[in-house]
């Protein structure tokens, strides 16, 4: 099992979070505590009403923020947990993820969804019932663009009549499917390199609790389901599986740690290979803390 954190770039506090200085701290504290990845979500234009009545989570430019993070580290992977694809063109997508990937030294996981926000979606320009499709399109034309060579593609929203997007990638990233409902499993066996379902919580919204996983039980089934696709479809190649354990950490509480790797150790049986996890961050120096506590507890006893 591998695992992937939040990284607190969103939290406002003046000075303690959102600095070149806070970013490079917290990256090289997760890389030393042997956290395999960081993950940055994506909300360019969130919802004012969700973000103050407390349901939703501010969010730095991923890219941008990774960019910090790939010049303050040296093996720690970033995550864009999620990307939503259809709020860019596809070819400024593929362009900025190449880019972190060359500059990275091959370290990104492009974790990516359809997005759920009606009024974000409104914001930039894009059409909410339309995101099924600008998905799968945007998909196609990410891989073709980090091919190399010419791009001839005519788009719902743009038309590449003959252009050639570098860098080209020799290894370019995975892109993990986000989301738990029948279309984010079809999609991610399809034409993901990884699945990256959540677990359905009271606080949600009405649609991500209706998409979101409910048993780590439910979660194999799913699993089976991609697996019996990708082999339906003689489709090869690692694929990876990501998900919060249920279980919560209570810091620096030992019966909590105990539960805590009881549920990755569920997770691992119906076949999770990454774990997502967010860790609370009262303070900068408080957060920092918290992840020495994770590696020490958790990480070094899973990994012996």
């Amino acid at each position: 099992m591998k695992f992937t954190m939040d990284i607190p770039v969103g939290v406002i506090t003046p000075g303690e979070f959102q600095t070149a200085a806070a970013v490079a701290e917290m990256a090289r504290a997760m890389e030393a505590a042997g956290v395999d990845a960081c993950y940055v979500t994506d909300h360019p234009a969130p919802d004012a009403a969700w973000l103050r009545q407390g349901m939703g989570h501010d969010a730095l430019d991923p890219f941008t923020a990774f960019g910090f993070v790939a010049a303050s580290t040296t093996k720690l992977m970033m995550h864009t947990n999620i990307l939503v694809m259809a709020y860019r063109n596809p070819f400024l997508t593929a362009k900025a993820a190449a880019t972190l990937q060359v500059l990275s030294g091959g370290r990104l996981i492009l974790g990516a969804g359809a997005g759920y926000q009606k009024v974000e979606f409104e914001a930039l320009g894009v059409d909410f019932h339309k995101r099924g499709k600008i998905f799968d399109e945007c998909l196609e034309v990410i891989r073709k663009a980090w091919a190399g060579g010419t791009v001839v593609h005519e788009g719902m929203n743009f038309n590449a009549a003959g252009n050639e997007p570098r860098p080209a990638l020799s290894s370019p990233p995975p892109i993990w499917i986000g989301g738990g409902s029948g279309k984010a499993v079809e999609r991610a066996a399809l034409r993901g390199d990884g699945w990256s379902p959540f677990f359905a919580a009271p606080t949600m919204t009405a649609a991500n609790q209706e998409s979101g996983i409910h048993s780590v039980e439910q979660l194999g089934e799913n699993i089976a389901r991609v697996h019996d696709m990708r082999a339906a479809n003689s489709l090869t190649g690692s694929f990876d599986v990501c998900i919060g354990a249920r279980a919560k950490l209570k810091m620096g509480d030992q019966a909590s740690a105990a539960k805590y790797l009881d549920a990755v150790a569920d997770l691992t049986a119906v076949g999770v290979t990454w774990a997502m996890v967010e860790l609370p961050h009262p303070s900068r120096a408080g957060f920092i803390e918290n992840v020495q506590w994770f590696g020490e507890e958790i990480l070094a006893k899973l990994r012996g």
